[in-house]
């Protein structure tokens, strides 16, 4: 059995199946914060020391320089250009839409309050190398930043002897990244953060990581801004018996191999038990069909092991569901989904039908999948453009529209015992 089945629990049962596994990572923090101060203290030095211990690349520059575009470009199959481009279309138009226009109102006579929109000058971008070349998150990160505006974009991605993955290359150069640097781990974090001689600091860092990264980000963000802190991935998949067994497990296993943290549930809704229970076995059957064809195994079964299966038979209790665990990812196959996902108050990001697969999210239809993990959904949404604006008020008032509001504004400091507040309007007025 690969997921564990759990037939209608009570909430006292359930709360703890929706846990996320929390290891300890006092070792890990002492590491990074020695990397975070010595690329602060020593610059280019700290990080050539760096990359060659941890990426294998001896560095002369970090800078990815045009003829290494070049030879990129010419590397990546037509077939992959062409899907890239389709990619890049779709997550443009999708973002370009989330453009906000800054409001302007006159909230009595003579004063005028208005906000201004102003991209963020300096935005640093993290694309991991890791155990697969995750070119898709750079369309996800850059796309937006140039749809915002952002003066400068610098992209960190680690290198494999001086190297870096040409398809992460040809997507940087497809979206207009301006810089592209030889950095990965904690250390790329550090030269984003801090700077280091070569490499300009940064206003906000994008993107996920390992747990060094994930710490490193942490560390930062108490003197520049971060995206959010992404832990492992998770999917939380929805079926009924309108559903599709084998659709259900190639979901569920697309999110699994991921690697061996990710974490996977699926919730059965059931009309009685023998119903809940068969669907379950046939789901478990397609798991065990596919999973012996596809690769990174290790990964799908780690991340099962520690997954579940939960039998409901009403929408409350999967609704309750559902909001309590705050998934990355949330995949409704259902017959009445449209209905289900007016309820959910807490997800990354909403899959609808037996045709929406994370997969469409994960690489092309659009949206973003820089998404919040480990129930951050609880209180944010995922990176979309208004990650890379600011929004800054503004206001006018007139001689007659301060008057108007003289006696209000100086009853309130008075009260508040800030008088010099109560002066900067009195001394306007007489």
């Amino acid at each position: 059995m690969y997921l564990r089945l759990y037939d209608n629990p009570d909430k006292e049962s359930w709360l703890p199946l929706l846990e996320r596994g929390l290891g300890d990572d006092e070792s890990v923090r002492k590491s990074v914060e020695a990397i975070i101060s010595d690329v602060r203290a020593r610059g280019d030095e700290a990080l050539r020391e760096y990359e060659k211990r941890f990426d294998g690349s001896d560095l002369d520059s970090f800078h990815v320089t045009e003829q290494e575009f070049d030879r990129a470009e010419a590397l990546v199959p037509d077939e992959l250009k062409k899907a890239i481009g389709t990619a890049y279309e779709n997550i443009r138009r999708f973002h370009e839409a989330q453009l906000p226009h800054g409001e302007s109102v006159e909230t009595m006579p003579g004063v005028m309050c208005w906000r201004r929109i102003v991209p963020i000058r300096r935005v640093g971008l993290y694309v991991p190398g890791g155990t697969a070349p995750l070119f898709s998150t750079v369309l996800m990160l850059a796309v937006p930043a140039k749809v915002a505006g952002c003066e400068s974009i610098t992209l960190a991605t680690p290198s494999r002897n001086g190297v870096v993955n040409p398809a992460v290359l040809y997507a940087a150069r497809v979206c207009g990244v301006d810089d592209v640097v030889k950095l990965g781990g904690a250390q790329a974090i550090a030269a984003l953060a801090c700077g280091s001689g070569s490499i300009e600091p940064v206003d906000k860092i994008f993107g996920p990581g390992n747990r060094y990264v994930t710490f490193a980000k942490s560390i930062v963000s108490s003197f520049c801004a971060i995206d959010m802190l992404a832990g492992p991935s998770e999917v939380m998949v929805v079926m009924d018996s309108s559903a599709r067994a084998d659709y259900v497990a190639s979901d569920l296993l697309s999110q699994a191999e991921h690697g061996a943290d990710s974490q996977v549930i699926l919730i059965i809704r059931a009309g009685d038990a023998q119903e809940g229970r068969t669907m379950h076995q046939a789901v478990e059957e397609a798991l065990e069909k596919e999973i012996s064809h596809l690769g990174r195994k290790d990964y799908m079964l780690s991340s099962l092991s520690h997954s579940s299966a939960i039998i409901v038979y009403d929408n409350e209790k999967l609704v309750d569901i559902v909001n309590s665990y705050a998934p990355e990812h949330l995949i409704i196959n259902t017959r009445d989904c449209d209905e289900l996902c007016g309820k959910v108050r807490s997800a990354g990001s909403i899959f609808l039908g037996p045709y929406s697969p994370e997969s469409a999210g994960d690489y092309a239809s659009g949206t973003n999948h820089t998404l919040p993990t480990s129930g951050w959904a609880h209180s944010t949404g995922g990176v979309s453009t208004d990650s890379y604006i600011k929004k800054i008020t503004v206001q006018r008032l007139s001689r007659s529209g301060l008057s108007s509001l003289a006696d209000t504004i100086m009853t309130m400091a008075e009260n508040e015992d800030l008088m010099a507040h109560a002066y900067a309007v009195k001394v306007r007025n007489t």
